[in-house]
């Protein structure tokens, strides 16, 4: 069974306090330039880690995606004609 899961986009003000928002979830990018990091959280524990993420001294804003919201069946998707044609000649 999967488990149903958000990213949560963090603003922070020091790299160096990466290793304390490792803690609240699944890292998957910081950057170091822009100063902020990316987590994956499951959804049930959500509110409240984004609720302890904001207590910190460190964090300047944390925002949700909306990724798990997004339709992503998409309908009359009009194909390639030029690939159309390469199938039909054999290439």
């Amino acid at each position: 069974m999967r488990t149903k899961r958000q990213g949560l986009i963090i603003w922070f003000q020091h790299m160096k306090n990466i290793k304390h928002i490792k803690r609240y979830g699944h890292l998957l990018y910081a950057s170091k330039k822009l100063k902020y990091a990316v987590i994956y959280v499951d959804q049930e524990f959500l509110e409240n880690i984004e609720f302890k993420l904001l207590k910190l001294p460190f964090v300047t804003k944390v925002e949700r995606s909306y990724k798990p919201f997004l339709r992503t069946d998409f309908e009359n998707a009009k194909p390639d004609k030029a690939k159309q044609y390469d199938y039909k000649m054999g290439i």
